[in-house]
């Protein structure tokens, strides 16, 4: 089964500008959705491999509130760039 992890900008919005601390993040499937602050996502035999984390209170240097994690002795990322896409 297909899950997407959907980071719902409105809600961070609506959380910095009311002081409140809806979950952000929203992992779809084609039954359901689940709200929630951190998604970790793990291999099938329960390794962690990630971790998607909104992090309102103490957000990054560079002002990012909600960012990925990887432990890279497990992972290790691949980046691709398309041509004709906005690199900036």
């Amino acid at each position: 089964m297909k899950k997407i992890i959907h980071v719902n900008q409105h809600v961070i919005r609506r959380n910095t500008k009311h002081g409140t601390d809806e979950p952000v993040l929203t992992v779809k499937t084609y039954k359901e959705n689940n709200y929630a602050h951190e998604a970790i996502i793990k291999t099938k035999d329960g390794v962690e491999l990630a971790k998607v984390i909104y992090s309102p209170h103490k957000p990054l240097s560079c002002g990012a509130r909600v960012w990925v994690e990887l432990d890279t002795d497990t992972t290790d990322v691949d980046l691709i760039v398309r041509e004709g896409e906005n690199n900036d």
